[in-house]
């Protein structure tokens, strides 16, 4: 007798939602509404700028800018970036202790899409009793019309959002164009077609598999979940009675008959597992596939009002609610969670809003450190880097201080035009009289030590101020000014 070999894999069921309206469906087609009408609109919304593409949205790879309407994002303000998504990680944490995985079923992009592709599904195919008459059958002209029709509008979506993702980085407009004519950059290409081909299979034939098997967020949420957080839960008390679930039947039609036999409120319908997305049935408890999308609820409440009963046998619950306990969503946790979210919320808008609308750094050039002139004066070199972050035109002035008898050469560059967004640097050189042998009068100087030998130091201030095109504080940069030992 051979051994049986057993299966490494679950062999995939395949699902096929079916279709429901309620409270939760309009609130999912809702944010689905307003997720793609933001998403595939927003490269095509114009913003003027006289050095860029009139793009609201545009991160500019080449030119190293991120514009996002009025705003733009240097590369040196990529800690920014770093604190979007801090603020986004705390408010999953957040959210997920106080309503459980809420971003699941109504934000994810996984979620957003397949919800599309599923209506699509239905609107070709016809709603679950349609399609699953059409997987059985054989392969006739309907079915190859109906299924070729389903693929071609899927693979559509998923290039077009592909081709929408791939605006956000060039000017909309010209890539369209460009796209068609064969003239677009090898890039446009390999990412429209990396992301057709994702879309597709992800949210087109995948579906259910991505959030059960690949998606980490299933596997570690049970370490943000307690006893009072809000899930979607069936009530076994209520549903199962004393003798458990019954269908209709003579003698268990109405609420009172049940009542009397003990029997619960749930008939066995199945509608709530057969609008459940990912195939799972509630009423077997808290699963990790759940991805907290309600639609059950509404499956559920519909039965219930049919039948004239009270709603809630599925619903958003805690466990404390249905062991009998008051559920308390105001915890040390949620407060402790709430305050990290306002602050790093409130501190990047301050980073932001009081941003610096130009830059510039001062630094020496120390080769070499300083040079003696024929006179006896000493002269130190320095290196200036300017970089204007607005889209229009500015001037700014440079001066020293602090070192007396100083004076700045730049070469007549003093005051400065700088271009939208243009960087450039500048030499300066910072001259002072030769030092008379006063002892009385000498100034004292820090001694530092280099490859060259002791050399006494003095710190001159460089001032950078706007003069043309904006206000702002003026830009400080104290650095050394070095002058022979002994001078």
């Amino acid at each position: 007798m051979s051994e049986q070999t057993p299966e490494l894999y679950q062999k995939r069921i395949h699902i096929h939602p079916r279709s429901v309206k309620g409270r939760f469906r309009n609130l999912k087609t809702g944010i689905l509404a307003l997720a793609y009408i933001v998403f595939f609109l927003l490269p095509w919304l114009r913003w003027d700028r006289p050095n860029a593409p009139d793009q609201a949205v545009l991160y500019d790879l080449p030119g190293r800018h991120f514009y996002i309407f009025g705003l733009t994002i240097q590369v040196q303000d990529i800690f920014w970036l770093a604190g979007v998504l801090i603020i986004f990680a705390i408010l999953l944490f957040f959210v997920t202790g106080l309503a459980g995985r809420v971003w699941c079923g109504y934000f994810c992009f996984q979620t957003l899409w397949t919800d599309l592709y599923m209506m699509v599904e239905q609107w070709i195919q016809g709603d679950r009793p349609a399609r699953m008459r059409l997987d059985k059958s054989s392969w006739n002209r309907e079915k190859l019309m109906k299924r070729g029709g389903t693929y071609a509008a899927w693979l559509f979506i998923a290039f077009w959002s592909g081709l929408t993702f791939t605006m956000y980085w060039v000017d909309a407009p010209t890539l369209v164009v460009d796209f068609l004519l064969g003239r677009a950059p090898y890039a446009a290409y390999f990412t429209t077609l990396f992301l057709t081909t994702t879309t597709f299979v992800m949210a087109g034939l995948a579906r259910e598999q991505v959030c059960t098997y690949m998606c980490p967020y299933a596997r570690f949420q049970s370490a943000m979940f307690d006893h009072d957080t809000l899930i979607i839960s069936y009530d076994p008390k209520r549903g199962e009675g004393t003798k458990g679930r019954a269908k209709l039947g003579k003698g268990l039609k109405t609420y009172e008959e049940r009542q009397k036999a003990g029997v619960g409120d749930c008939i066995d319908c199945g509608y709530c597992v057969q609008v459940c997305p990912v195939g799972i049935d509630i009423r077997d408890g808290l699963q990790y596939q759940c991805i907290s999308c309600a639609l059950c609820i509404d499956a559920c409440d519909i039965i219930m009002d049919n039948q004239k009963w009270p709603r809630g046998l599925i619903s958003y619950t805690s466990e404390h609610a249905l062991q009998g306990h008051k559920t308390t969503l105001l915890k040390p946790k949620t407060f402790g969670y709430g305050v990290i979210l306002t602050a790093a919320t409130g501190l990047l808008i301050w980073s932001i809003v009081t941003r610096s609308p130009y830059t510039g750094t001062v630094e020496q050039i120390r080769q070499p450190l300083y040079t003696q002139m024929s006179d006896g004066s000493i002269r130190n070199t320095y290196e200036i880097k300017l970089n204007n972050k607005l889209t229009a035109p500015m001037t700014v002035g440079i001066r020293i201080q602090g070192l007396p008898g100083a004076v700045l050469d730049m070469d007549g560059m003093d005051h400065i035009d700088l271009a939208p967004q243009q960087r450039i640097k500048l030499l300066a050189r910072v001259q002072i009289p030769p030092i008379q042998e006063d002892h009385e009068g000498k100034e004292d100087h820090e001694e530092k030590e280099d490859h060259e030998g002791k050399n006494d130091r003095d710190e001159v201030t460089f001032i950078i101020e706007a003069l043309a095109g904006t206000t702002a504080e003026p830009i400080r940069r104290e650095v050394p000014f070095y002058v022979p030992e002994g001078d």
